[in-house]
């Protein structure tokens, strides 16, 4: 049996929303506050932009409940139900910081619950949100996290990251492996302080991707992301680290990400990595090729028939 609460708090004047997960039983439980990644992913770790509602946020969740740990994941406030009305009021002050001090806020508010004990709390982020778990645990906090988890880190810069990803994605469309190096102009104007100004050429969705770095709410934000990695912070990390990168993920390489974090963590006994080969970048089992990942719509992360990759939660379980 697991019971499920929705709570809210209010951080700089904004109501920012999230769901806890119960085992069944009095507790104090360990508990895990999980962070999703980038874009408009909400608590669930779904998208507005990609099909599907079956979040691998809320099934981690249920399965932690079934084993005995809490867990809280929330709405990033430019994310979620509220996110159209919250975007406006965001705009200028969207940053690394501002991230890290929503994070701060939920892991306070999972702290204070009377079922959780608040010296067990672990951070797990997905992707970018593996970033924000990272800088909090490597910061000094009113709680600080017993433990983290950074599933699917970007261990280059996510620059790097999103040239990858969009030459997969080039890949699908007729010609499209031959308009990658207009994408890479486009990016090297970004990186040095310029508009993008993609060509008209090139797909919508990838001038979509684009464009999204530069939305005057999300720019900010954006250029500090654009030149960041795991590999930034890892080093720093005192605290009992499990490092995932699934071997199905199309988004970060098991190679290209999982050896620059290695080289990063070498010799630090605090640090464990683990590659689960049928893992996607959301840890749903994925047995298909990365071809007919990039070929379906959203990448197919959110299906209904989707399921969480079962060596991927024994790792985070026994972690």
């Amino acid at each position: 049996m697991v019971s499920t609460v929705d709570v809210s708090w209010e951080l700089d004047g904004i109501t920012m929303e999230g769901t806890v997960v119960l085992p069944d039983g009095d507790g104090p439980f360990p508990a895990v506050v999980l962070v999703a990644g980038s874009g408009p992913t909400d608590r669930d770790w779904c998208s507005p932009l990609l099909p599907g509602s079956n979040g691998s946020g809320r099934l981690f969740a249920e399965a932690f409940a079934r084993a005995g740990i809490a867990s809280l994941r929330y709405d990033k406030r430019a994310s979620g139900p509220h996110a159209r009305d919250n975007v406006p009021k965001l705009i200028g002050s969207l940053s690394m910081q501002s991230h890290l001090d929503e994070l701060a806020a939920a892991v306070q508010v999972v702290s204070r619950l009377d079922f959780v004990g608040s010296s067990r709390v672990i951070g797990l982020g997905n992707s970018e949100g593996a970033l924000h778990v990272l800088h909090y645990a490597t910061s000094t906090q009113v709680v600080p996290f017993a433990g983290i988890v950074l599933a699917a880190p970007p261990g280059r810069p996510i620059q790097d990251v999103l040239l990858s990803q969009l030459a997969l994605q080039s890949a699908q469309f007729p010609g499209g492996a031959e308009l990658m190096p207009k994408v890479r102009e486009a990016a090297a104007r970004y990186a040095a302080g310029e508009p993008m100004n993609p060509d008209p050429a090139l797909p919508d969705s990838v001038k979509m991707v684009l464009s999204s770095l530069e939305t005057p709410a999300n720019l900010a934000f954006a250029r500090e992301l654009w030149v960041e990695s795991t590999t930034d912070s890892l080093g720093k990390t005192q605290i009992p680290t499990l490092v995932l990168i699934g071997g199905s993920d199309v988004q970060i390489d098991m190679h290209a990400d999982g050896d620059p974090l290695q080289e990063a963590a070498a010799g630090m006994s605090n640090v464990t990595f683990a590659f689960p080969p049928n893992a996607n970048h959301v840890f749903k089992e994925d047995m298909r090729s990365p071809a007919e990942v990039a070929a379906s719509p959203g990448n197919g992360y959110n299906d209904p028939d989707t399921h969480l990759d079962p060596e991927s939660l024994e790792m985070i379980m026994a972690g």
